[in-house]
């Protein structure tokens, strides 16, 4: 359609000084042409229609609010670092061995990674091995260090003292900034 072809002027009769008075005529005739059960169905379902769209406004507003609430919520959670947890290196458990070897002689230390097992033949060395393994808990810096055997005495297989024990170190990361929404 072009534009050339429409008639603008056509539309004067609706825009005129009689327009107001042509369409309260309109509205007052409506029930005598219409049929007055056609008017309530159209009342009726433009009621509904106006209930409809209360409703979508009253739950979109309920709805910002608890986006509003939740995004307040996700602001006051605190950045938590995570924590795990490293063996130690065979390197530096060799290192504390061979100073253990030089101050508690008779002692026998056994090194894998990670761990490591202190044994004696005889429960007379029970104070050395006692503070044998205070050391090793006092050994490093974020060391965590934990017990899985120990037997003193009879209970013993092989050896009259054992303990063998899983050395760890705390491992602290920064926290994630991940974002979920």
């Amino acid at each position: 359609m072009a534009s050339g072809s429409f008639d603008f002027r056509s539309f004067q009769k609706y825009f005129g000084p009689q327009a107001s008075g042509d369409i309260n005529d309109f509205l007052e005739k409506m029930p005598q042409n219409v049929g007055k059960g056609a008017l309530i169905a159209a009342g009726i379902s433009w009621g509904m229609v106006a209930a409809l769209g209360l409703f979508c406004v009253m739950q979109m507003q309920h709805l910002t609010d608890l986006r509003a609430e939740l995004l307040q919520s996700e602001a006051l959670k605190p950045a938590v670092p995570t924590i795990s947890y490293e063996p130690i290196d065979k390197k530096a458990l060799d290192t504390l061995v061979d100073d253990f070897k030089t101050v508690y002689p008779g002692m026998t230390f056994t090194v894998t990674k990670g761990s490591m097992a202190i044994s004696s033949r005889s429960t007379t060395d029970y104070a050395r091995f006692r503070e044998i393994l205070g050391h090793v808990v006092n050994a490093g810096p974020m060391w965590r260090v934990g017990v899985e055997s120990l037997c003193v005495g009879r209970e013993c297989k092989t050896n009259a003292l054992e303990a063998k024990v899983k050395i760890q170190k705390l491992k602290i990361d920064k926290p994630s900034s991940s974002s979920t929404m």
